[in-house]
């Protein structure tokens, strides 16, 4: 077993080569690398792991803790307000089992297929107004216009937030979610805080149908979220459900039409649409690494023992490229014999809200490519910009057009 820190000559992930081409990094990381030190953009250490067996056995570990009471002294990470900390992110053992086992009772399969028609109707909505401004102008950035903006109007929607708040909700989600200025990140933190505690207090004098109401009102026995966990949980719904959502929507899109067989066939045979978001999960997932770790003992992984304390990330984007694991791994293929992937996580912190996410992408991509059947890229796809940081790759911008191939509805998805 071996402590290895950083290797001489090895591309550093999170710079200028990483940036243009991360997948590149980690093909090189995998073989030569695969559980290395790095250097993270703010100065501090973590050991980056790439291949996909120990991706995989690492999310599954109980002794990498996600519970930041274990990190090393000098840890430094993004800060929420205690309050917006006690969710199911930052919990392990009983405390995780606790929250999870009450939070379910708000994701249920018949819960979660109930909120079809009102994302239809959002989806709808976005996809004929994308369509006006095609009509208008030639173009429009389906990011802008689309991606981004079907997620928070569902979440918006889910947690019925009043429509006098809908445009600070949006605006406040934004500049977290896309922060122009450091300081934004704070500022919307703040401002989603106060704004989520006034919704759950409003909430509770009055319930609905919605999903704030279903976890207000979820019980085990005598036990209830108590606010804290309530506001914490509302903050993380909005931050996992919105950001990964969208990124899959537009880089869903963008691998669609560059695969206009693979479009055909799904209109051609509804069925396959499940196996198509599954392979996109794996192929366009923007999340680089998982939330990370911490080793409440020395641990081996690959080969390499890890201290107690020090910071883990598990490399998502890079397992779901592994060779080892998929053949031909950067190839588009949603008819591969294995479409299992991590996107969605492993283990005991495996998403509780993965059929909402399914939900919502079979939705956009049905609604887009029926009513804008002649949906095309306006620019080459090599020109695209993408925004690539450390934890995210996402294309930032989608220009898109739409010639009239045929009347809407001719081949709706399911």
């Amino acid at each position: 077993m071996t402590t290895h820190t950083t290797l001489p000559g090895l591309p550093q992930p999170f710079g200028d080569a990483y940036r243009a081409d991360p997948h590149g990094v980690f093909t090189t990381l995998r073989a030569q690398a695969p559980v290395h030190q790095v250097q993270l953009p703010d100065g501090s250490q973590a050991w980056l792991v790439t291949r996909e067996a120990d991706v995989r056995a690492g999310l599954a570990d109980p002794r990498l803790s996600v519970d930041k009471r274990h990190a090393a002294a000098g840890y430094r990470g993004f800060s929420l307000p205690p309050a917006l900390d006690a969710n199911l992110l930052n919990l392990d053992g009983a405390d995780h089992l606790r929250l999870r086992r009450l939070v379910s009772q708000a994701f249920t399969p018949r819960h979660v297929a109930g909120l079809r028609p009102r994302i239809e109707r959002a989806a709808t909505e976005l996809a004929d107004r994308l369509a006006g401004r095609i009509a208008a102008e030639g173009r429009a950035d389906l990011v802008a216009g689309f991606a981004a903006v079907l997620p928070l109007t569902v979440i918006g929607d889910l947690f019925a937030v009043p429509e006098a708040d809908r445009v600070r909700f949006a605006a406040l989600a934004g500049g977290m979610l896309a922060p122009r200025r450091p300081q934004d990140v704070v500022e919307a933190v703040t401002g989603l805080h106060a704004l989520l505690v006034d919704l759950v207090a409003v909430r509770r004098a009055a319930p609905g149908a919605d999903l704030l109401s279903a976890l207000i009102a979820a019980r085990d026995e005598d036990d209830r979220l108590s606010e804290d966990e309530l506001v914490s949980l509302a903050f993380l719904i909005l931050l996992a459900g919105s950001e990964n959502t969208g990124a899959v929507i537009s880089g869903g899109v963008l691998t669609l039409l560059q695969h206009p067989d693979r479009l055909a066939a799904v209109r051609r045979d509804p069925a396959l649409l499940p196996g198509v978001i599954e392979e996109l999960l794996r192929h366009v997932h923007p999340n680089q690494t998982a939330i990370r770790r911490f080793p409440t003992e020395p641990v081996e992984i690959g080969g390499v023992t890890v201290p107690a304390g020090e910071t883990v990330l598990l490399g998502l984007s890079s397992a779901h490229r592994d060779a080892a694991r998929y053949p031909d791994p950067d190839r588009f293929d949603p008819t591969r014999e294995d479409l299992g992937h991590l996107a969605l996580g492993h283990g005991v912190h495996y998403c509780l809200g993965a059929p909402l996410a399914r939900l919502e992408l079979a939705v956009a991509f049905e609604v887009l490519f029926t009513r804008l059947p002649g949906l095309a890229l306006a620019v080459p796809a090599a020109e695209l910009p993408w925004q690539t940081t450390f934890r995210s790759h996402a294309l930032k911008e989608l220009p898109v057009t739409s010639s009239p191939l045929e009347p809407p509805h001719r081949h709706p998805l399911p």
